[in-house]
């Protein structure tokens, strides 16, 4: 059921003219276009990356959201008449295929986007996700104004597009690890895009926790390490649950994070609360040599806007504003003997 009692198609009008100001004249860019759980439709999202639109039909049973894609269609071909393309990926499928999306108008899905002056490449329908996760822009961001100079570690890359953000940025080396080498292809593909060079030693592909120690036995450190694992995986090396092993995850890398350098948290766990969250952070700095430096915000597209966010989140994400939870920390590490 939807929680508020606007029909939808006012919904989805007062959630596109609240981001009219993210829309550019070259339709290059990408955002989120409507956040149903904050915007007054938890069945349904749509995003927006260049001239298609992706509709994400949360539904279960799936037969539940089709009238509301079919609004949805409706309105963005008022609203965004040079949209080319709308693909349609649903949550609650029966096969990886369906969750992996398809073709609900037009012939070609948008293949990159331009954010902060920097191009990413995107497959739409790569997998259940859209190859491009819009609620980390700002810390994209973050990165590109911060990372000059410095190496950076890219773990659970994905894609790579936070590492593509940091190249872009003037980091000296980036390395990205995932356990895909089909999700690296397409890092690769926005290294291209920008002009970046593509060192093959630095695409690690490999599960986590064996890569991380072999990282660790080379005596590699970074002066960022970016933390960004999925909600729940396991592999005969070991088990990552942002709710329950957190903890160990971000200790695992603090070897691998220069004294002095940053390690980036993201926790995007939806059920997990901020304060929640935060007691995990606070239980990794009880032995003095880690501290919290700052948060990152997840942008407003994402968020809702105060006159279009409708009801209360599932879980609070406070001091965080988003269910995305993204904390800076500080590492240091103790003297070495006569040091």
């Amino acid at each position: 059921m939807m929680t508020s009692e606007m029909p939808l198609a006012d919904l989805l009008d007062r959630a596109i003219a609240a981001r009219a100001h993210l829309l550019d004249e070259r339709h290059q860019s990408a955002c989120r276009l409507f956040t149903g759980f904050a915007e007054g439709c938890p069945q349904l999202a749509i995003d927006l990356y260049a001239t298609t639109a992706v509709l994400h039909n949360y539904a279960d049973p799936p037969a539940e959201g089709v009238p509301l894609v079919e609004v949805a269609r409706r309105v963005l071909g008022e609203r965004l008449p040079w949209l080319s393309a709308i693909v349609l990926k649903t949550r609650h499928a029966a096969t990886p295929e369906e969750q992996a999306g398809s073709m609900l108008a037009g012939e070609r899905a948008a293949r990159r986007i331009r954010e902060h002056g920097v191009w990413y490449a995107v497959n739409l329908t790569l997998n259940r996700d859209a190859s491009l996760y819009l609620d980390t822009s700002g810390l994209r961001a973050w990165l590109i104004e911060r990372m000059a100079d410095l190496s950076v570690l890219n773990t659970f890359a994905y894609t790579g597009s936070l590492g593509v953000a940091a190249l872009a940025g003037g980091a000296s080396r980036v390395v990205q690890l995932d356990l895909s080498r089909r999700f690296m292809n397409l890092a690769k593909d926005s290294y291209t895009l920008n002009g970046l060079p593509v060192v093959k030693a630095d695409f690690l592909t490999g599960d986590f926790w064996p890569l991380a120690s072999r990282l660790k036995r080379a005596g590699e450190r970074f002066d960022c390490v970016i933390l960004d694992p999925p909600i729940f995986a396991a592999t005969g090396h070991g088990v990552v649950d942002l709710a329950s092993n957190y903890a160990r995850l971000i200790n695992k890398l603090r070897p691998l994070v220069a004294s002095g350098g940053r390690l980036v948290a993201i926790n995007n766990a939806l059920f997990l609360s901020g304060a929640a969250y935060m007691e995990i952070l606070e239980s990794v700095c009880q032995d003095g040599y880690v501290r919290i430096a700052e948060r990152i915000d997840v942008p407003e597209d994402c968020t809702g806007y105060p006159d279009t966010r409708v009801g209360a989140p599932v879980s609070d994400p406070a001091p965080f504003n988003h269910a995305t939870k993204i904390a800076v920390l500080e590492v240091k590490h103790k003297a070495s003997p006569g040091g």
